[in-house]
């Protein structure tokens, strides 16, 4: 059967295996989390645009994450939420939703790695050249940096999915809890060399870019902290740089958890819990460890919150 023909067919989603006892609970914690993640995302982003003293190049290039967690969770969790009270059987989704379901997943997973990096220059340019902070960090480069990582993330993507939906297809069964691009040519008979050396590559140079960019970032920035005699800046330094690094580590055990358990087929089960907590970990705690660590945020929350009360 030609491509055009799968190209419109439906597929059965494995999904996430629960017992008819433990559907209910295991919806409801799904539920509260995804509801959390997308309040503490929403809520940062708002703050930020609608408050003129977070106005800040800093600030604003924050905003990428929470806006890719809000991405990430929602391309997972809704229709994730619904295979659950469904039976194993009757988690259909046509081919097409399939292909924009992977297409947003990888652009979550790419997009945290290069907006982590953006961060991590903002914060290279402010403890290393705080004098020539103000004119390096202007809006223009704030908006250039954005779509810079923006940019690589959907390219990077594009050229990734565009090798597998080029594939025939003779399968029909997703064997992940959601669609992505592993799953997608798995569905193939065909030689998937291409796709299989391309996504080891994709990974790799993901992966070795934003953790060499952020360990020179992170060296740097020690390196000035030792030799200046400035406690302002040094506690300045602590207090921003250990809020970056912590979203970053939270995101790496997240990925790395999931990668790793790829290797060892008996714990396929693991495996897939593991890819569902990479879309509602990382979002649920970064807003509170950016909001809790930062100043200025914090002060506004507690401010709104009084005022409330």
């Amino acid at each position: 059967m030609d491509n055009l023909t799968f190209t419109n067919s439906i597929l059965l989603v494995e999904g996430l295996k629960v017992t008819p006892q433990s559907s209910q609970p295991v919806f409801i914690m799904f539920l509260l989390a995804y509801v959390f993640a997308m309040i503490t995302n929403a809520g940062l982003i708002f703050l930020i645009s609608t408050d003129k003293n977070l106005h800040e190049p800093m600030h604003f290039l924050f905003c990428n994450l929470p806006l890719n967690d809000i991405i990430g969770t929602t391309v997972v969790m809704p229709r994730l939420l619904q295979d659950i009270l469904r039976e194993t059987s009757e988690r259909f989704i046509s081919y097409v939703e399939c292909v924009v379901q992977a297409y947003f997943v990888h652009i979550f997973t790419v997009a945290c790695h290069y907006v982590l990096m953006i961060m991590a220059f903002d914060r290279y340019v402010a403890i290393c050249n705080p004098l020539r902070y103000t004119a390096i960090m202007t809006n223009k480069m704030v908006i250039v940096l954005s779509a810079i990582a923006w940019s690589l993330a959907i390219l990077l993507v594009t050229i990734m999915l565009g090798l597998t939906i080029r594939l025939s297809h003779c399968r029909y069964k997703i064997e992940n809890p959601f669609c992505d691009n592993a799953s997608l040519f798995k569905l193939s008979c065909e030689n998937v060399s291409i796709n299989n050396v391309f996504g080891l590559v994709y990974t790799v140079v993901v992966f070795i870019m934003s953790a060499l960019s952020i360990f020179v970032t992170y060296v740097k920035i020690a390196t000035v902290c030792v030799t200046s005699k400035n406690k302002a800046l040094n506690s300045k330094a602590i207090k921003t740089c250990s809020t970056h690094l912590a979203v970053y580590l939270i995101m790496l055990i997240s990925g790395a958890t999931f990668i790793f358990l790829h290797r060892f087929p008996e714990y396929s089960d693991n495996r897939k819990l593991a890819s569902i907590m990479f879309h509602v970990v990382p979002p649920g705690l970064n807003p509170l460890v950016y909001g809790l660590q930062n100043k200025e945020i914090r002060q506004k929350v507690v401010k709104l919150w009084s005022r409330k009360k």
